[in-house]
């Protein structure tokens, strides 16, 4: 194990114990300020997620977004591989996924032009620490190679680190949107 590796492993898990402790406290309308930016974004393709272990849940945001457009959560194809997404809708029929994430029962998919990601940590700068995977890495390359992609990463403020370990396969976030703010990366 290298250096960095062994960093990122250390800066993972005071990220989970952050993320875990603010997930217990959690109010409802953690999704409100997401419903907000989304709201400047209606129709536009748009992926999500289904929120696993401690998560800050975007799902309310979602259903009000897939009442003015198409909405799409991940699915993992395999390990090495990017992202492809299933269309959503609320109460869709689910099945369990990889990872313990559910998926739609159907494989219905498309290309989203923002993309919701959860996150492990992130910083002010839109740096991003996930879960070590690389699939939302992957995905936001492939996807920005095609089009302009909008990267809003979404977690709890607890999650947030002054600095992150990172790497130049690791893509940016556009913007940060937390249960208290909207952050728009920059320099700091």
């Amino acid at each position: 194990m290298n250096d960095l590796t062994e960093v990122k492993t250390q800066a993972r898990r005071a990220a989970f114990a952050r993320r875990k402790a603010a997930h217990e406290v959690a109010l409802p309308g953690a999704a409100a300020h997401l419903s907000e930016v989304l709201a400047g974004y209606r129709g536009v393709p748009l992926a999500g997620y289904m929120a696993i272990r401690s998560e800050i849940d975007p799902l309310p945001a979602m259903e009000e977004a897939a009442a003015h457009g198409p909405v799409c959560v991940p699915v993992i194809q395999g390990a090495g591989l990017a992202l492809k997404f299933a269309r959503w809708s609320p109460g869709c029929t689910l099945k369990d996924g990889p990872f313990g994430a559910m998926i739609p029962e159907l494989d219905d998919f498309f290309e989203p032009e923002i993309v919701i990601v959860p996150l492990v940590a992130f910083d002010r700068r839109g740096g991003r620490l996930g879960y070590g995977g690389g699939f939302y890495d992957r995905t936001l390359e492939m996807l920005r190679a095609k089009r302009p992609t909008l990267a809003i990463g979404f977690a709890y403020a607890a999650q947030e680190a002054r600095a992150l370990p990172l790497e130049p396969t690791d893509q940016p976030l556009d913007m940060i949107v937390t249960e208290a703010e909207v952050i728009e990366p920059g320099p700091v």
